[in-house]
């Protein structure tokens, strides 16, 4: 029987798909002494930067970084991070709204009907309630309060969900140094060439600046958006979405610490697009999505300029993209992760999660040298739907706008929309039922704070609810509330809990 093991993995692209990808491997497909010890090495240059954009997360990123055994106070201290419990979007529904994305639920099923039912049900008897009065995420993060769930409790406090912010230059330092403390060789140097082998078009080897080749048996484009090996030596192609997600630029830059230091990423509509705004401990992340079709770079780079609450530590940095991603994220004897296998403006977070995911789903589907077809094929097919559904999630924000007072917001709300995602605003505008599809990002809870907080209210509620006497159902409902308002009311400001618990490495020293 031929040994076909995977013997020698090299990455292409530093940053941080290429150092979580590093990480991954060092941690399941390198283990010294079994039949199990891929070499890897990672190939970047201090000549190219990284694009850097994407400092706010998703809950996700906890189970990784229980997975790597990463302490949650030496991360925060040395990544400068901060907590998230969601996403605030300002003017999003029309000047001067608000609604809220955070990541926790609505209460308990009963009967198995999900909560919003419940809330749906006394909307229509006349009560005004919000329904994110009903999540304690969400209550927490309008106070400003934080304290992590204690598992040793009962009810609301014991196992709400949270994220980070972090400084993503130094979250790629952090995987660095674990991927090197288990092996992971770092090489610096420029790809020039691309050698592909000409019986099947595999990638047999590259070619740096100096003459050096470097053979492997599997390769990971992490190089950006440029998509050295995916596309420049592969010829993948790209699936363009910009006829649903019109924005494809961003200008960024960090300011100095100003205004509230928030439990939450705030997304501020513009005329041109949205604006974000995640605190670290040391300074603020800025950044300016927009449409090049309806706002210069440097109309963009003011707007962002004057709406800061601190002053800007450097220029504004502007990037270009295209919405979409390649035809195929596994091609032959390479996996495009990150921005080198397509890209989602960074309104729900997703950049590092579907780094994550991508990486992860390697690691499920690990190949031998045969490069089996169907297997690859699969890791697509989920790869390209998980992809669909953010993508989905991205247009809702913009297509259940109600502004008309911007040529990109009377686009994007008259636009045609995925089928899929017409589909799911039928069936809860008619019913109050999540559509959920196979490989979805974002669950019930998170559809239903999207559909609800930019008014697609649905038309009847689940008929079991009536099951429950009205009284009752009034009852345990402001108790739901009631105990939220108490808990939440009973943490520490984010602030105080950070500064005492998890300060940063230079607020130490």
């Amino acid at each position: 029987m031929s040994d076909n093991r995977i013997r020698r993995i090299v990455i292409v692209g530093g940053g941080t798909a290429g150092w979580m990808s590093a990480a991954v491997l060092a941690r399941f497909a390198r283990v010294p002494g079994s039949a199990l010890d891929t070499e890897i090495e990672l190939i970047e240059s201090e000549q190219i930067p990284t694009v850097g954009v994407g400092e706010a997360t998703v809950p996700t990123i906890r189970v990784l970084n229980a997975v790597l055994g990463f302490d949650e106070r030496d991360f925060i201290s040395k990544t400068q991070g901060a907590i998230k419990l969601g996403i605030e979007f300002r003017d999003w529904i029309h000047p001067g709204s608000r609604h809220s994305h955070f990541f926790g639920d609505f209460g308990a099923s009963i009967e198995g009907v999900s909560p919003h039912h419940h809330w749906l049900k006394l909307r229509q008897l006349g009560d005004p309630t919000s329904i994110y009065d009903y999540c304690l995420p969400a209550v927490a993060g309008r106070m400003l309060r934080f304290v992590p769930p204690a598992p040793d409790h009962a009810g609301e406090a014991s196992a709400y969900k949270y994220a980070y912010h972090f400084d993503a230059g130094l979250y790629a330092q952090y995987l660095r140094a674990f991927a090197q403390s288990r092996g992971v060789n770092r090489r610096e140097g420029k790809v020039v060439n691309v050698e592909l082998r000409g019986e099947d078009g595999f990638i047999k080897a590259l070619v740096l600046e100096g003459g050096q080749r470097v053979e492997a048996d599997f390769f990971i484009d992490c190089s950006g958006f440029r998509g050295l090996l995916i596309e420049e030596a592969l010829r993948t192609g790209y699936v363009d979405w910009s006829n649903w997600l019109p924005c494809d630029r961003a200008v960024a830059a960090p300011s100095q610490s100003g205004g509230d230091f928030t439990p939450y990423t705030a997304s501020t509509a513009q005329k041109a697009g949205w604006q974000w705004r995640i605190p670290l401990q040391h300074r603020v992340g800025n950044g300016y999505v927009y449409c090049s079709r309806y706002i210069s770079d440097d109309e963009a780079a003011a707007t962002l300029l004057v709406n800061m609450d601190g002053k800007p530590i450097i220029e504004p940095r502007v990037l270009r993209f295209v919405a979409g991603h390649r035809r195929k994220i596994w091609n032959r004897n390479c996996l495009a992760v990150g921005l080198s296998g397509g890209f989602m403006e960074p309104l729900e977070s997703t950049s590092i999660l579907l780094i994550q995911t991508c990486i992860a789903r390697l690691i499920e589907m690990f190949p031998d040298r045969t490069f089996d077809p169907a297997m690859i094929d699969e890791y697509n097919r989920i790869s390209l739907n998980e992809f669909e559904r953010i993508r989905d999630f991205i247009i809702l924000h913009y297509h259940a706008t109600q502004r008309d007072d911007a040529p990109l917001w009377q686009y994007v709300r008259n636009m045609p929309i995925p089928e899929t995602l017409q589909h799911k605003i039928d069936v809860f505008r008619s019913c109050g039922r999540v559509a959920l599809l196979s490989e979805e990002s974002f669950l019930e809870p998170s559809w239903v704070s999207i559909f609800v907080g930019q008014g697609i209210i649905p038309r009847r509620y689940d008929p079991i609810v009536d099951a429950i006497d009205v009284e009752k159902l009034r009852r345990g409902m402001q108790q739901r509330r009631e105990r939220i308002r108490k808990i939440a009311e009973a943490m520490p400001t984010l602030r105080e809990f950070v500064s005492r618990h998890w300060p940063a490495a230079a607020a130490r020293a």
